[in-house]
């Protein structure tokens, strides 16, 4: 089963600053497939990067390719729990933010100068998630983004 292979191996680019001082626009993403949403700023995530490596969605670059977001729908064709999906996935043993429901799980950590941000939601046998990863030097700046962008996220 092919899913999710970005959750834990991400394309990290090269680091450069990107500030988040002006107002952010912010616009209602979906996922044509699955139905599902998210709110994506599209005044950060500018630049279309295609399709993710597996399942259904899109990925943004930020114009100085700086932070990527994946949106993705992928199955969940053996209708694991959150914590066991995640447990097949072998995450990194250094997560420094793990939370773990039935219906979901959210995880975060460092690799290199950045940090890394995956959320999958559960319904059926689908599993939404959204993968961010951004310059570490600029966290408190992406804090209220990462946030809203996981808050939002809806399956369909």
């Amino acid at each position: 089963m092919a899913v999710c292979r970005l959750c834990f191996s991400f394309m990290l680019a090269a680091s450069s600053t990107v500030v988040v001082a002006q107002p952010v626009d912010w616009q209602r993403y979906k996922v044509p497939e699955s139905g599902a949403v998210v709110d994506i700023p599209t005044s950060i995530f500018s630049k279309d990067a295609g399709k993710p490596e597996s399942g259904y969605g899109r990925r943004f670059r930020t114009s100085d390719n700086s932070a990527i977001l994946t949106v993705q729908t992928v199955t969940n064709d053996e209708g694991d729990s959150p914590a066991v999906f995640l447990a097949k996935k072998n995450p990194p043993q250094n997560v420094v933010y793990r939370k773990v429901t039935h219906r979901f799980f959210a995880i975060s950590s460092f690799h290199d100068d950045k940090i890394w941000y995956n959320r999958c939601n559960f319904v059926a046998r689908l599993a939404t998630c959204v993968l961010i990863s951004y310059p570490a030097s600029e966290k408190r700046q992406w804090d209220g983004i990462v946030t809203r962008i996981s808050n939002t996220l809806a399956s369909g």
